[in-house]
């Protein structure tokens, strides 16, 4: 047995060395550091959660950020509580809501275009480290902002800045400018079961 198992670990060891080769190869080849285009989309939960995962994890490396959100209207959710009275965060609640709350295309329509205003600002300050642009992609959907638009104004940005794109149905040339993309499934959610919007969990 003790045999059989020197071999197992003598397998694993030179797998282990092989796939050391490898990522190393790949660390060497990886020399360009620049702002990075992220993009959340997909019809599954916790975009917005994992974009907001990205902002505790640059405040812990003493970095800015900003944060426009394009869809949502309430201020009291757990991540605005949280962050907003960061000295390095700057929080902006611009959506006017949910479409089918609002039923004013009109007011969805200025309120995506004052978001973008906002969110053009912090594209142009090269002191700015992360700003994350919650629930962008609804605004192409829904034909408010136009895509090249944004994707012209994202390209020019400063060099270092990181940006973070969340929402569903994300468009063909936002997922082609992205530099890493994450689709994010539905398998089930607890809404489908009767479930509501829990606080700390949904909001």
């Amino acid at each position: 047995m003790s045999d059989e198992l020197d071999t197992a670990d003598r397998r694993h060891a030179r797998r282990m060395a092989r796939k050391k080769t490898v990522i190393d190869d790949k660390k060497a080849t990886a020399t360009q550091a620049r702002g990075v285009l992220v993009l959340h989309t997909g019809c599954g939960k916790g975009k917005s959660t994992a974009a907001f995962g990205v902002l505790a994890r640059a405040l812990g490396h003493g970095q800015t950020a900003a944060v426009v959100q394009f869809v949502k209207s309430r201020a009291d959710t757990g991540e605005a509580l949280f962050f907003r009275d960061h000295p390095r965060v700057r929080w902006h609640v611009m959506g006017a809501g949910f479409t089918w709350e609002t039923q004013d295309p009109a007011r969805d329509v200025a309120a995506a275009r004052a978001a973008w205003s906002q969110a053009l600002h912090y594209l142009r300050d090269a002191t700015l480290d992360l700003l994350i642009l919650d629930e962008i992609t609804y605004a192409f959907k829904y034909g408010w902002l136009d895509a090249p638009e944004v994707i012209a104004a994202l390209r020019a940005r400063p060099p270092m800045q990181h940006v973070l794109l969340t929402g569903r149905a994300a468009p063909a040339a936002l997922i082609e400018a992205a530099d890493t993309v994450s689709d994010i499934a539905l398998v089930k959610h607890a809404f489908q079961a009767g479930v509501p919007a829990m606080p700390g969990l949904e909001f």
